[in-house]
């Protein structure tokens, strides 16, 4: 037998019922769903998709059904059995649980939202009854709640997964059934509030949180524990938790990948880790990146299969956002973080809460947190599916592409370089920016340029500025510097870019490293849309 049953990777097991019973490794979360389920009731919880919510809330489902069995050996099993001591009442209480899972189906139909909550709610109803008078979702809900109280003599727990499912599927694509669909969720959700004598616990998960028609704000006493330190490594996993829990596995993809065992464990920090929930919380890793990396013993893009929201690419282009700041330098407050209007003007609030951008540090003095992508897995991701928003390069092309980049670069073939960048830049589609606004043509030139340097990245290492001081573009070589710098042929030539790195002295920090300094200028004609010229000096 080639594999160790001991050993089982869950990857896809959402059920913690089901994860415990089939004796798969689990990394103990318990510690968290003991202190939400005590020190608080009602919890809302953003995080990235695939990040281990709905494993979490199957884990607090399967605790406030008393399921006692399922956490032999883990944190609650001892700390349960200690509240009911100090507490005096009686340990493992049943409660009756109200789950509702929206990842469930598709909402691309006025009805869709409406089906689903009458399939979950016709459920509940078939154990705690129904009235004739209940007809909208809202009012079946509160009567659910009610009756099971009544039925059963103990409060209800509310599990909700993926509550902004609907909302995400509907946003960009058809807003009016995304505002009905806010509208329809708004009602159903006040229910906790207006029900609260009969609950006893409600937790709440999504990747956002939306403000415009927000859906919770008759929900006063909901406690958002996304930003929280306390619950910074609620989901994913921590740099201990990783060695504590998977040396076995970290060894034999080292072994795989021929690397020694803290080159494996740099290379896995490296593309999957980086998540910061709270600027003094620990470094998350992706658990469905890491744990993919562990069953295939290779380490590439696997949250990326799905590619990224239509929606957040075309609202990055209509916003004419600088694509270059998203690499730490985009700045937010807290309130900033914790909500979304769907707004192309607010695309970084969604970035960060659906995992794009996370916390890269944190100005106490202005208040401000800065952000920029988690590792290479996101950062590559991202900026490849970005491509063919500013560049003719097709989707399915990228990967090619900008490996041809690299190859014609290194062997020093910097006419072919330049003359496929001509062919890629020709290509950026048009869009409404006036003909007038050279600034912001000059920005989507830019844009592209930067795209193709940032995913070369991957194979050689480069500097992307665009900024004064420095030279736009720096590629190293093993034997050969690059130095690019780039014009609007409006503001100068290919020549006068040449002159521009002569004069500010670029090469100058390269002087000592035995390399080969190229600089190449190249100016963009911003009436024709492509690189007008270019020009090639040895300095």
């Amino acid at each position: 037998m080639d594999f160790d049953l001991s050993r089982k990777i869950p990857i896809g097991i959402q059920s913690f019922e089901d994860l415990r019973r089939k004796n798969f490794l689990y990394v103990d979360k318990t510690l968290y769903a003991f202190k939400l389920a005590n020190l608080g009731k009602v919890y809302f919880l953003s995080r990235p998709r695939r990040f281990g919510k709905s494993l979490f809330l199957s884990t607090l489902k399967a605790y406030f059904l008393g399921q006692k069995e399922l956490f032999k050996g883990l944190y609650i099993e001892k700390a349960e059995e200690k509240r009911a001591e100090i507490e005096k009442t009686e340990a493992w209480i049943e409660y009756p649980v109200l789950y509702m899972d929206f990842n469930v189906g598709r909402y691309d139909e006025p009805h869709s939202l409406k089906s689903h909550l009458n399939i979950v709610l016709s459920q509940f109803e078939e154990i705690y009854g129904a009235r004739e008078p209940e007809e909208e979702p809202a009012q079946r809900f509160a009567g659910i709640v009610q009756r099971a109280y009544e039925k059963t003599g103990k409060q209800v727990v509310i599990l909700v997964d993926e509550y902004d499912k609907p909302l995400l599927q509907t946003m960009g694509v058809n807003e009016e059934l995304n505002e009905h669909y806010r509208n329809t969720l708004k009602a159903f959700y006040s229910v906790i509030k207006t029900c609260d004598q009969y609950i006893r616990f409600a937790f709440l998960t999504g990747v956002t949180k939306f403000s415009k028609i927000s859906i919770f704000s008759d929900l006063n006493n909901l406690k958002d524990i996304s930003l929280s330190e306390m619950y910074a490594g609620i989901c994913g996993i921590t740099q201990s938790e990783l060695e504590a829990n998977f040396q076995p596995e970290i060894q034999v993809l080292a072994d795989r990948q021929q690397l020694d065992y803290p080159q494996a464990v740099a290379a896995l920090k490296q593309w999957y880790d980086g998540y910061l929930f709270h600027p003094a919380g620990e470094g998350m890793y992706n658990p469905y990146s890491l744990l993919n990396a562990f069953v295939k013993k290779e380490i590439k893009s696997y949250w990326f299969s799905t590619g990224t929201p239509t929606f957040l690419v075309n609202f990055l282009k209509e916003a004419h956002y600088y694509i270059p700041d998203l690499n730490e330098n985009v700045e937010l407050d807290e309130a900033g973080l914790q909500t979304y209007r769907a707004v192309p003007e607010d695309t970084l609030p969604i970035l960060f809460q659906a995992g794009y951008l996370t916390i890269k540090g944190y100005n106490k003095f202005s208040k401000l947190y800065r952000l920029g992508f988690p590792n290479d897995e996101v950062r590559y991701g991202f900026l490849h599916n970005l491509i063919p928003a500013y560049t003719s390069i097709r989707a399915d092309r990228t990967g090619v592409s900008v490996w041809q980049f690299y190859e014609q670069i290194e062997k020093g073939d910097v006419e072919g370089f330049m003359e496929k960048m001509k062919g890629i830049i020709s290509g950026i589609p048009y869009d409404t920016v006036t003909e007038k606004d050279i600034a912001l043509r000059e920005q989507n030139y830019q844009t592209a340029v930067y795209l193709v340097f940032a995913l070369m990245n991957q194979f050689v290492h480069t500097e992307v500025h665009c900024a004064t001081g420095r030279a736009d573009c720096v590629v190293e070589m093993k034997d050969k510097i690059y130095l690019f710098e780039f014009k609007v042929a409006a503001n100068g030539s290919a020549e006068d870019a040449i002159k521009q790195i002569q004069e500010k002295g670029y090469a100058d920090k390269y002087a000592g490293s035995g390399k080969k300094v190229i600089a190449i200028g190249s100016s963009f004609d911003e009436v024709k849309r492509t690189i007008k010229d270019w020009k090639t000096e040895q300095l």
